[in-house]
């Protein structure tokens, strides 16, 4: 492995070069490990068609879940950023449709989040609503929210989160995002803190943020759960 700026280092693993945080500390949230391989000896067919393998006939693993496919079955080569490979590495066609719609994510959701939008924010019990601008931290770990005062929301203590919406009821339009309730665990202490945010002041942006952040939560509990 070699060390290259900004606290990532180079990596190989047999499923190809991954650029990770020198600390694993540090990883992003969102991170997938890679999964452990099917040993060769327990995978004398293919996993998708049931094709036996020969020596034509050749098995090939999933980087994403690890499993044996004949090159038919698992011929697609798809970025995988949740695991940080630095080219697209080769997936079955289940996995492949997964990362697929993750790239896009990556592509464009994560951009949105990072660039932020602006909320009226209450923390627990307080009634007052402060205007602060809401966005996830370039290393993805964080919530910076700025105003008059500053706080910050790490993505790993947040325990739930729920998107609120309005418009109209289905068949009658499309509904909007228009607010968001989480709940986390402060930094040394063991009770949970509710954060309430509505849209404020450009509220499409606003809105698009909630929906990005929306798409998240699915990706930050996946890996809670890995």
């Amino acid at each position: 492995m070699s060390a290259v700026p900004d606290g990532k280092k180079l990596v190989r693993s047999p499923s190809g070069l991954r650029m990770v945080p020198e600390n694993g500390a540090f990883n992003s949230p969102f991170s997938l490990d890679e999964p452990q391989w099917v040993p060769d000896k327990e995978c004398p067919k293919c996993m998708q068609c049931d094709t036996k393998f020969d020596f034509i006939t050749r098995k090939h693993h999933c980087r994403r879940c690890g499993r044996c496919f004949c090159d038919k079955c698992c011929s697609q080569k798809v970025s995988l950023p949740r695991m940080c490979f630095v080219d697209p590495v080769r997936q079955c066609a289940e996995c492949s449709l997964i990362s697929q719609k993750e790239v896009e994510f990556y592509d464009k959701q994560l951009k949105v989040l990072t660039a932020g939008g602006t909320f009226g924010v209450k923390v627990g019990s307080s009634e007052k609503s402060e205007t602060m601008v809401c966005r996830l931290s370039n290393n993805h770990r964080y919530l910076f929210l700025d105003g008059d005062s500053h706080f910050e929301v790490e993505l790993s203590r947040i325990s739930s989160m729920q998107v609120l919406t309005e418009g109209s009821t289905p068949g009658g339009g499309s509904l909007r995002a228009n607010g968001m309730v989480l709940q986390y665990m402060p930094p040394g202490s063991q009770n949970l803190q509710d954060l309430y945010m509505d849209t404020a002041d450009d509220k499409r942006v606003s809105s698009a943020w909630l929906v990005a952040m929306h798409k998240a939560a699915k990706l930050l509990y996946e890996s809670k759960d890995q």
